[in-house]
């Protein structure tokens, strides 16, 4: 790539770059640039807003650049503050341990493990000393930390907040002085610890690293940002038929916004695809690419044929978990039916499926207050999820 197309290739999607000129500037250097990523090491289960970032350091690895996977077990012990009405609980050395491996094995589906340096900050921060901490301390001033929204809206509340709070945010920026940090990459809701290691790297005697944020991905929905508890979500482990579907589910609008954040496609390739202007198969490229990430691409095929199975052919799905049914439980309303077998996780939660006509029996959609009756039969809920409801006792002769 030439300089402009690698800074192009490296902010694609990025909300903050401070500063930009600083960026072209270390890239012009002909050097492998130091970047790090810190990771809070509570338990992860990691969907595709997550992989937004880890994406990114991809994106510096395709380049050749020296990327650092920093696990914060020494700041994980104080509790990122970062959000936090109210002093957050430290993890136990134990529950860090157990987290950091369960982060490597999912980070590793996109992350290169033979280029990626693996780091745990205790490693120099235990080692710092009160002295060091000191000195830390000394390099930043009351004024400037309470610039931070959640600690000023904390102050001027009267909520309490715990001196060792503003020590995350110093300790996470002499990660970057230890380190000798080029590039930090973080969320946008890192901003303002991102540029306390810039603040403070010249007190040090370094250059003050550059930062890049990347934004928070819009779940399936295409209004509310990725979640678990939204049920918006695509995870990263679950099945291939799964994800496939859900990824097929989305807007056209907002396919082109996960192109940019979560595949490795420079911005003109984006854009000559775009121009292909044929949603449907970029949509199902799209699917296909990311199913192949997490789970290989003879899986993204077989996922892919299901989806023709399902959705083009109105067949059932081949393989789908059975809800059996025991004697008297038949008929049903249909929204005690979907939380009574755990369908959905409460009456109020399978109304709102059913009233969005989310609920389909043998493809037919059930209606908000109908019932259930007459097993055995094919329950979908969304585009991706799909139940043979039976009679205990018996099964479908056509299953």
């Amino acid at each position: 790539m030439t300089p402009d197309q690698a800074f192009a290739y490296l902010t694609k999607g990025c909300v903050d770059v401070v500063t930009a000129e600083g960026l072209r500037a270390k890239l012009a250097l002909g050097r492998a640039l130091t970047v790090k990523v810190g990771f809070d090491p509570t338990a992860p289960d990691l969907h595709l807003g997550h992989t937004v970032l880890i994406r990114k350091m991809k994106h510096f690895q395709d380049l050749g650049h020296r990327v650092i996977f920093l696990i914060g077990d020494f700041t994980g012990m104080i509790g990122d503050p970062t959000g936090r009405s109210k002093t957050r609980p430290p993890l136990s050395l134990e529950d860090i341990a157990r987290n950091a491996e369960t982060y490597k094995a999912q980070v590793f589906k996109i992350l290169d493990p033979v280029k990626t340096e693996i780091r745990f900050n205790r490693e120099w921060l235990a080692a710092l000393g009160s002295e060091g901490f000191i000195r830390l301390a000394a390099t930043y001033n009351v004024a400037r930390m309470l610039e931070r929204r959640d600690f000023r809206q904390r102050y001027e509340a009267g909520a309490p907040i715990s001196v060792h709070e503003f020590l995350y945010p110093l300790a996470q920026a002499y990660d970057s002085v230890f380190l000798e940090a080029d590039v930090e990459l973080g969320g946008t809701d890192q901003l303002f610890n991102l540029n306390v290691g810039r603040d403070i790297m010249p007190a040090y005697d370094l250059p003050p690293q550059v930062v890049l944020t990347t934004p928070l991905l819009e779940g399936t929905d295409g209004v509310e940002k990725m979640s678990k508890s939204l049920g918006n979500y695509v995870g990263v482990t679950e099945p291939p038929e799964s994800m496939y579907a859900k990824l097929l589910s989305i807007s056209d609008e907002l396919m082109w916004r996960y192109y940019t954040l979560l595949t490795d496609l420079t911005p003109e390739q984006i854009e000559s695809e775009r121009a292909r202007a044929q949603p449907m198969a970029s949509k199902m490229a799209l699917a296909r690419g990311l199913v192949a990430d997490f789970h290989g691409a003879d899986a993204a095929r077989t996922a892919e044929e299901e989806w023709r199975r399902v959705h083009q052919q109105k067949r059932a799905p081949q393989d789908m978990p059975v809800v059996r049914v025991p004697a008297g439980g038949l008929p049903c309303k249909a929204h005690e039916f979907l939380a009574r077998h755990a369908l959905a996780p409460s009456k109020s939660e399978a109304m709102r499926l059913l009233r969005a006509r989310a609920v389909k029996r043998d493809g037919a959609v059930v209606e908000a207050g109908a019932e259930l009756d007459g097993a055995p039969f094919v329950l979908s809920i969304g585009p991706s999820r799909f139940f043979r409801v039976e009679l205990e006792g018996k099964s479908d002769p056509q299953a």
